[in-house]
Formats: structure tokens, sequence, C-alpha cells
């Protein structure tokens, strides 16, 4: 009789309270889970413990300090701490569904040897009395997205081969894509599995999508360790950043226009950086509930937010300048990479 695999989960946190949900659901699965639960206290000057740890048996949890440098650099320490052969990343925002750990049980027995990673599904629960908001739209994105570490279970030699995530990328934003390219240039497969995770939205203000350009930065940092083609492999797909950079190029002309007394070019540039704002506002309010508040936000948030994509884009392409991929050992090389440089 095959046995069972047995996995850690690993979940990194900077202590927020959607914690307790994500134990809360582990604790309450019909099946034992067959390792530890690790968190990886991530917080950069914790006073006190972790209260949220209480909601599974203390024999089964263990609560290791972070180094406050990031999701990633969080992950590596969580999974060097890990004994099992499989190991297997949720956030701490997450709600495993009932029957989470004997469906990855079941994802990950009898996988071929060329296998070091299996996804699982991840649904995010959206309004049904109205259209989503921008930012619900955006939280929803996680449903097709590749690779995501949300729910994402990994072979833990493998992460030793390939030597883990990639600490030089500090946000939740694209550590896991990149790790996914390494372990596919290895000469293994990442397969979906059929288990499932809830991925509830969380409450956020106004200007959050502001702040998620510095998404840009690690755009930049993708761009020079892996080439043009890292979008192709990590199946993201392209975004507006020409479209940012055409209507910055168009505000600065407008400005200079002015500055220097050129109504020409004043003309032409206002209006093309106000043509450019008004399309990008539409194409964010019309799929949305289009409520006041609604609005307002995008309005608001479409004029500041090309200015700040393309300058973090600016700041992490100098910042990733003769930045190179993490080496993996030869023995992490089933088969001739795929390289994604052209």
């Amino acid at each position: 009789m095959t046995r069972d695999p047995a996995f850690d989960v690993v979940i990194p946190t900077i202590g927020r309270p959607s914690l307790r949900m994500t134990l809360e659901a582990l604790a309450a699965q019909e099946q034992d889970l067959p390792g530890r639960v690790l968190i990886v206290d991530d917080r950069r000057n914790p006073t006190e413990p972790l209260s949220q740890a209480g909601a599974l048996p203390d024999s089964r949890v263990e609560v290791v300090a972070g180094p406050a440098a990031g999701p990633a650099a969080a992950r590596n320490v969580g999974w060097r701490a890990a004994t099992s052969e499989w190991v297997a990343f949720l956030d701490d925002d997450v709600v495993p569904a009932p029957g989470w750990a004997a469906a990855l049980v079941a994802d990950l027995r009898d996988l071929d040897d060329d296998i070091g990673g299996s996804q699982g599904r991840i649904r995010v629960p959206l309004p049904q009395d109205r259209p989503p908001t921008d930012w619900e739209r955006n939280v929803a994105g996680l449903e097709e997205a590749r690779w995501a570490t949300a729910d994402m279970a990994y072979r833990r030699t493998l992460l030793g081969l390939v030597n883990g995530f990639d600490e030089r990328f500090p946000r939740a934003y694209r550590e896991d894509a990149e790790l996914g390219i390494r372990v596919a240039a290895a000469g293994y497969r990442i397969v979906p599995g059929d288990r499932h995770i809830s991925h509830p939205v969380r409450p956020a203000d106004r200007w959050v999508s502001v702040r998620l350009q510095r998404g840009n930065a690690d755009d930049a940092l993708m761009l020079a360790l892996h080439g043009h083609r890292w979008r192709e492999a990590a199946g993201v797909a392209r975004g507006r950043r020409a479209r940012h950079a055409a209507i910055v190029a168009a505000e600065i002309g407008a400005i200079a226009g002015l500055l220097t007394g050129n109504r020409p070019l004043a003309v032409i540039g206002g209006a093309g950086w106000l043509a450019g704002t008004a399309e990008f506002a539409w194409a964010r309010i019309g799929p949305g509930p289009r409520s006041r508040r609604e609005v307002v936000t995008v309005l608001v948030t479409s004029i500041a937010l090309p200015t700040a994509a393309v300058l973090h884009w600016m700041r992490g392409t100098i910042g990733a300048w003769g930045e190179r991929p993490l080496p993996s050992t030869e023995d992490a090389r089933l088969q001739r990479p795929y390289r994604l440089r052209v």
C-alpha cells in the first residue's frame, strides 16, 4: 500500500487578524494534518506573542521568527525549518476549504518524480448583488494566477536545489512566479490540484491601487533576471505600462509647454493627457458598480496611478541593473533547462 505523502504547512504573517481565520479553518479539517504548521512571525518589532496561534493545538504549531524582509524571505525561513517531504505554503488571509488537507494528500499522492509542485485552486468571493469594484476585481485576478503561493505545495528537497524564494523580491508580488520559472527551468513540472481555498477581499483604503504600483519595480527585476519572455513563462498578461508611459509623456509635454510658453505643445500634451486619463478611468469605472464613492476613487487614482507606475518602473530598472537569477545545483536539472532569454 502506498504511503500517503507528508507535508508541513508554512504561513508567513505580519500579525494580521485574518491569521486566526486561516488557522481555525485548518483546525476544522476532517483529516488531521500530517505534519506541523510553521507560522513565520515576520513582524519587525513584535512586542507580544501571536495570539492567533491558539486556534490549533500547541503540539501542532511552531512559531519561528522571520527576518522582517518580506514574504519571500519569511517563506525561506519556514521551509528550511520544515522536515516533511512536502511544504504547503498558505497566506495568512486565506480560508482552506473543508477537506482541504485530505484533498492535498490526494493531490500529492503518486506524483511522478519530475513533478516538483502542486498548485491549489483559489476562489475569491465577490458580491452577488452588484458588480465588483476595481479593487475587488484586482483581488479576483488571483483565481487565474499561475503558481500563486496563496496555496502552493513544493517538494522540500527541490526548494533546496533551486535555493528557494528570491529574497530580492520584498513584496507579495512576483516572488512566487519567479520561483516557478526557476523550478520549470530546472526541468520540473508544477501541476494543478483539486483542493481549493477561499481568498476573501480584505478592506482597503482609496489609495491602495496607487500603492500597488510598487510592483512595477518587481516587474523590472523579473525582466533583468529572466529576459523579455518572463511573462510568457509565468503566464502573466501584459499590463498598461506602455499606455501609462504615454500618459506621463503627454503630461510632461503639457507642463513643458506651459513653462516655456509653447502653446501648441501645451495644448497637444494636455489633450493627450486628458484623453489617456479619461480612457484609463473609464476602463476601471465601466465594469464596476459606478457608485459615487467608487467613481470618485477611480477618478482621483487614475490621475496619480500612471505617474506612480512609471516612476516605480524606472526605480526598479535602475536597481535591477546587472542582477542575475539565483543559481540552482546541477542535481536540480533533470533535463536541459528552458532558456527564457532570446
